[in-house]
């Protein structure tokens, strides 16, 4: 009985002394690498007057999770902030609501970012990301979610682009001008690009913008894929074969990305990760809620805070089993091995339902790096894997670019 105890001793000894030497390892490469999450909501927490980027906000209190305190202790060098606009109604008034929340959460941006100048700062192309880890500082770049923004004015892709943003997510989960949505219940109505959406592509690739193809359907992937000149990220997507759902990249999607030369950026959202086990209760509290703010559309400022409010609410009355990190990492495995390891990287959703049972926040995002060594990563392969491959895409879009005058 003694030497079982002993060898229990022993055992726990030598898993604890692992761990802190693959935490140990992990600080090392991330002090020599970049990380460089591609996608969160984080600028809607923006529009709430009591959220501060710059301070901890701690998870179980607020739901948020990202700020720069927390991006610091979980090893996270840069994010792309999405300004993301809900889909409405493709009409006149619709389009200049849109665009008109579009510049409400840049504003919004720039000024939580630009009260903590010690912190972080804006970048915008792909060197920055260097510069500004060089000085101590957080990186925050800028997306656009959702190409309803545009509406049907071509000229709002440079307006988007002098403010910052570097790439436009084409749509979100229902179909628009541009394209369709992997998700709209109502079908395609395009199948593919719409003409119009053809303009739009070619305008990015002339401006600069890198062409997000997380959302969209597949038909409109490979429009994409035959008509863009540069490669394209899928900013925040997972892996069909292993979950399968509509918004995720199945084999034939990946073997095209490929030969695009793009990237995919595996969303940590679990339900994209592995299928969630069924939960009626939980399901019908958040149908009710989606009835009670008309599906979070055409809400004043006031009201989808309150809505929000009840969402994170929700979230905690009705707790879900999540996926783990070690769930995802099956999915960057599954590109690996597929495609290679030059077209796979990180983009967690935060702040957009992303969020694994041992990564919640930011902060935690080193457990990332954690899993990757215990599976044989190279250090060479985890800097690609965080940040190099999407660096990779960023520069070759820059390059193609025909700088505005």
């Amino acid at each position: 009985m003694k030497l079982k105890n002993l060898l229990s001793l022993l055992a726990v000894i030598l898993f604890v002394s692992c761990e802190q030497d693959l935490n140990k390892k992990a600080d090392k490469i991330h002090e020599e690498i970049v990380s460089i999450d591609t996608h969160a909501d984080t600028p809607l927490n923006f529009l709430d007057e009591d959220f501060d980027i710059g301070k901890w906000n701690n998870f179980d209190s607020t739901r948020t999770r990202i700020d720069f305190p927390r991006m610091k202790a979980g090893k996270l060098d840069a994010v792309f902030m999405a300004v993301f606009i809900g889909q409405g109604e493709r009409t006149e008034e619709g389009n200049s609501n849109a665009k008109k929340r579009a510049l409400k959460i840049f504003n919004a941006l720039y000024e939580k970012v630009g009260k903590y100048p010690e912190q972080a700062e804006i970048g915008y192309n792909s060197d920055d990301v260097y510069k500004i880890k060089n000085k101590g500082k957080s990186t925050v770049y800028i997306g656009v979610e959702n190409g309803y923004t545009i509406g049907n004015d071509i000229n709002n892709i440079k307006e988007f682009y002098d403010l910052g943003a570097r790439y436009i997510t084409l749509c979100h989960t229902k179909n628009n001008d541009i394209c369709d949505s992997s998700t709209d219940k109502k079908g395609p109505e395009f199948n593919g690009l719409s003409e119009f959406g053809e303009e739009v592509i070619k305008e990015m690739n002339r401006l600069g913008l890198i062409v997000d193809v997380s959302h969209i359907s597949d038909s409109a992937y490979f429009d994409v894929l035959e008509l863009s000149k540069t490669p394209v990220i899928a900013s925040h997507s997972s892996i069909r074969a292993i979950c399968d759902n509509p918004r995720n990249f199945s084999d034939e999607m990946l073997y095209a990305l490929k030969e695009n030369g793009g990237v995919i950026q595996i969303c940590i959202l679990s339900d994209y990760i592995k299928q969630p086990k069924p939960y009626p209760e939980r399901d019908s509290a958040f149908k009710a809620l989606r009835i009670k703010w008309n599906g979070y559309q055409g809400l004043t400022e006031e009201q989808y805070n309150q809505a929000s409010k009840e969402w994170r609410a929700l979230q905690i009355k009705y707790p879900k089993e999540l996926a783990t990190v070690a769930d995802a990492v099956d999915h960057i495995d599954y590109v690996v091995n597929k495609i290679g390891i030059d077209y796979v990287g990180i983009g967690t959703d935060f702040d957009g339902g992303g969020g694994l049972a041992d990564c919640r926040d930011a902060s935690e995002m080193k457990n990332i790096t954690i899993e990757l060594l215990k599976r044989g990563y190279t250090k060479e392969g985890i800097k690609k894997i965080w940040g190099e491959n999407f660096l990779r895409v960023f520069r070759a879009v820059e390059d193609a670019s025909v700088k505005p005058i």
